[in-house]
């Protein structure tokens, strides 16, 4: 039996953090999507095209990671990629506590699929798109933080 999990997130824009959980998800399961999730809410600097284009570059050499994007419930989008499990990467306590919602949510939308959290590797834990973005607006550092590719992207965006 072929192993499928999801990864999904906004990925605006993926980071070091996202890649390490993704990479050590691609490990684990035989086929990975990553999803990038289309909220409209949350104002995002990159279309869902850029940030696909992003992880897909990132993601080149992984060749069981499939990205794509997905609107509506996540739990809907597993089921119709038959996957078995969804990966949750977390840094602290408080991603706990938001994750388990879901996950509870999700468990009673469809029992049959399992949500696995993944702790992010520690140089990561205090890392997210909301901050990467922060810092190379102001003309910050932001090589520790993601891939080449996307600081250039962030460069680009902020005319920097």
């Amino acid at each position: 039996m072929t192993s499928i999990a999801i990864c999904p997130g906004s990925f605006d824009p993926v980071t070091n953090g996202h890649l390490d959980i993704i990479k050590r998800t691609s490990k684990i399961f035989d086929n990975i999507y990553v999803c990038v999730l289309n909220n409209a809410a949350k104002n995002p600097l990159f279309t869902v095209e850029e940030r696909i284009q992003l992880l897909e570059e990132v993601t080149k050499d992984l060749p069981n990671v499939k990205i794509e994007s997905f609107q509506g419930l996540l739990i809907d989008y597993a089921k119709s990629k038959n996957a078995t499990s969804i990966v949750r990467g977390l840094r602290a306590v408080s991603d706990f506590e938001y994750e388990m919602q879901i996950t509870s949510t999700n468990r009673v939308l469809d029992e049959t699929i399992e949500t696995l959290f993944m702790m992010t590797n520690n140089q990561y834990s205090f890392l997210s798109s909301s901050i990467v973005k922060e810092i190379a607006k102001y003309n910050g550092e932001v090589s520790e933080l993601v891939p080449p590719i996307v600081k250039k992207a962030l460069q680009e965006k902020y005319n920097m």
